[in-house]
Order: structure tokens, then sequence, then C-alpha cells
């Protein structure tokens, strides 16, 4: 489950090649997410680096002269702030597959009762699975942790293990020897350390409690990651994606 109120750019520079395994550089794969787009007319989020965003659909492609069409309400208040920054990033979703992309040379066409935002063509486009495929086991031996204050008791504080994550959540270990935390609590500030690279500030909204072992002496709590970050999703996402490739290579051993 995603938040992307407002996505950011993907790091300029090196930093990029931290996401070479979501990359989609190809003409011909680009080509086909962008048709995907257009012929489902699947909304697209389109946000400026000022925060201000609005919701379109990709209308046509001319792939001859290099350029996309979206349409938009060319009355938009915001609208002219956001193509003289001429930087927005565009995010939708292809049924489990999130994709990102940046859009630049910004034009509105204005023509009888309707507009169209025209863009050049992305050279690159990042290509994410959704929640449900991407729920992985942490690495016990990193000590992922949550650090958080008890919401019925704000003077206890609490370092609880994090047994899996996912772009939309995680789960957390609760001892017997903590007061009950109740599904449906919300918690606004929660440090997650998953390994020495992987550490961000979130919200944690509980959603269910489950009884794991009686040997264990405690109980596994669901729990929806609440205004993730756009950073903290990236740093999240490599995590999830290097977690998977090491479990898959223990398993080979």
């Amino acid at each position: 489950m995603f938040e992307d109120t407002r996505p950011a750019p993907l790091p300029a520079s090196g930093g990029r090649e931290a996401w070479h395994d979501f990359r989609v550089s190809h003409p011909g794969d680009l080509l086909g997410l962008l048709r995907q787009l257009r012929d489902g007319q699947v909304p697209v989020q389109l946000s400026g680096p000022d925060g201000h965003s609005l919701t379109s659909c990709l209308w046509s492609l001319d792939d001859q002269r290099q350029r996309l069409n979206f349409t938009i309400d060319g009355e938009r208040p915001h609208l002219p702030a956001m193509i003289e920054a001429d930087e927005l990033v565009a995010v939708a979703y292809l049924e489990s597959v999130k994709l990102q992309f940046d859009l630049t040379n910004l034009v509105i066409v204005r023509g009888s009762g309707s507009s169209a935002l025209q863009a050049s063509w992305p050279r690159e486009m990042y290509r994410f699975q959704r929640r449900s495929a991407y729920r992985v086991r942490t690495l016990e031996r990193s000590s992922p942790t949550a650090h958080l204050r008890h919401p019925a008791l704000p003077d206890m504080l609490l370092s609880l293990r994090v047994i899996d994550v996912s772009i939309g959540g995680c789960a957390l270990f609760v001892t017997h020897d903590v007061p009950p935390l109740e599904p449906g609590t919300r918690i606004t500030k929660v440090r997650i350390e998953l390994d020495a690279d992987t550490r961000f500030d979130v919200g944690l909204q509980l959603q269910h409690v489950t009884a794991i072992q009686p040997g264990n002496r405690g109980v596994r709590i669901g729990c929806e990651w609440v205004r993730l970050s756009p950073s903290a999703e990236r740093v999240l996402q490599r995590y999830i994606d290097q977690t998977q490739k090491r479990r898959r290579m223990l398993a080979m051993d």
C-alpha cells in the first residue's frame, strides 16, 4: 500500500546506481510501458518540487518527436509554477507494479475547450513491485528494531524486534511483559533501524495482533506505515530487494 502524495525524484549522480535493478531504459520496454498507461487511461500523479501535484492521464505518445501529452485542467492555480519549475515526477500503477519517471521540457498546449501538458520522452523509468509480492523476513543478525513510546504509557520506551517488512508496513514482536498494544492505535513517531544502512522515522497504524507460539511468550503485531516519506521508501525498497537476494543465496547453500 503506497501513499505517494509527494513523490521525490530519485537522486542524481552516483546515487542512482543503487536503483539499477529497478531501472527500465531500453527504448522498446519504455514504449511498451507508456502504451499501457495510455491505452488503459491509467491515472498518473504529477508532482513538482514545491509539493504541488495533480492527477492526469497520458493522452497520446509521439515517439517520432519523443514527446508525451497528458490531459490536464489548464485552470489549475498552481499549474504555472509547476510548469516553470520544469521538473515533475510522474507516478502510476499497473496492477501490482508502481512506475516512477521524471518529466522535463514542459509545455502547456491550449485548444478549444481543453488543454494538454507536453513533456519530453523519459530516458528511463523505475519499476517497483507493490506490497503483496515484497514482504520479507528481516535478518536477525542485523538486530532489526523499532524504537517507540508506548501509546498508553508515554514514559515507557520500547525497542521491539521487526519480524518482517514490506513497502506498506511491518510486523513487530511484542514480548509478554509489555502492556498490550491495541489494534487501531496510531503511533506518530517511530524510529526504524533494520541494519546499519536502513534507518528512518515513520508513523505506525497498529492493525492486528496474532499469537505466534506458546514458547515465544509474545505476540506478532501487524502494522501499516503512516506518512512514509519518499526517501524512506527508497531506502526500504532497497533493503527489501537486498534481503530477498540474500535469503535466496542462503537457500542455495
